[in-house]
């Protein structure tokens, strides 16, 4: 599948924190899939003592949440580490894996954040809005907000508040005493779609299953390109 156009992601963190602030006004926090045959997952690893990154989309069939395919690459990343400029680590490895998908994804998960962004504009919502398809930020830890403690039992939740009493995401239990997990719209879906779809993709784990798998398979990936890597320079 093909990105509605891009961008470019050489930028100094200035001119991206621009970016970002520009393309938040085009995020559609509304509506929702009509029907979902394919739901995807992405994950990207990187390397402490590299610039290498990892980077996997595993798409899976509703409802049964079986895996059909599985992308995976690694990349140089050109963009440092900076707390609420993920997107410009990740999304390029990202979006040369998601031109090779064969099954077109008609619902995303990410583990990032959504519009629960200092700028309303996390990785969920710039990978969304580039791919044109409905994206739901799905993180294990908060960036930006406040809340109350959603409660012990799966499906329990509280909403997440910015620093002004602004509804931006949901904290949501999906599994019972486990950490919550932060809920909030990337792009074309409203929070209570993305809370439903966070649990219905929640298989009796902490982590949606979209996102778990693709964790799984970049960890895979990495292991293997670290073996190969490490059995290279010993045969030298």
């Amino acid at each position: 599948m093909k990105g509605r156009g891009s961008h470019s992601w050489t930028l100094d963190p200035a001119a991206a924190i621009a970016l970002q602030k520009r393309l938040a006004k085009k995020v559609v926090r509304r509506g929702g899939p009509r029907k979902v045959r394919f739901v995807a997952g992405v994950d990207v690893s990187t390397s402490r003592s590299s610039r290498t990154a990892w980077g996997g989309v595993v798409v899976l069939r509703s409802p049964d949440l079986a895996v059909v395919e599985e992308q995976g690459g690694e990349a140089e990343v050109r963009f440092p580490y900076i707390p609420g400029l993920l997107a410009f680590r990740e999304i390029p490895l990202l979006l040369d894996l998601f031109a090779r998908l064969r099954h077109k994804p008609d619902l995303l998960f990410v583990d990032g954040q959504g519009i629960a962004h200092p700028r309303g504009f996390g990785i969920a919502c710039h990978l969304g809005l580039l791919l044109g398809i409905p994206a739901i930020g799905c993180a294990k830890s908060r960036l930006y907000g406040s809340h109350a403690d959603p409660g012990f039992l799966r499906g329990c939740g509280a909403p997440l508040f910015d620093g002004k009493g602004k509804i931006i995401g949901r904290v949501v239990r999906t599994k019972d005493g486990t950490r919550p997990v932060y809920v909030s719209v990337g792009h074309k879906i409203g929070l209570a779609a993305a809370v439903r779809w966070t649990l219905a993709c929640s298989g009796g784990y902490r982590i949606p299953e979209p996102t778990r798998q693709a964790h799984l398979f970049v960890t895979r990936l990495r292991r293997e390109s670290e073996v190969r890597i490490n059995g290279e320079s010993v045969n030298r």
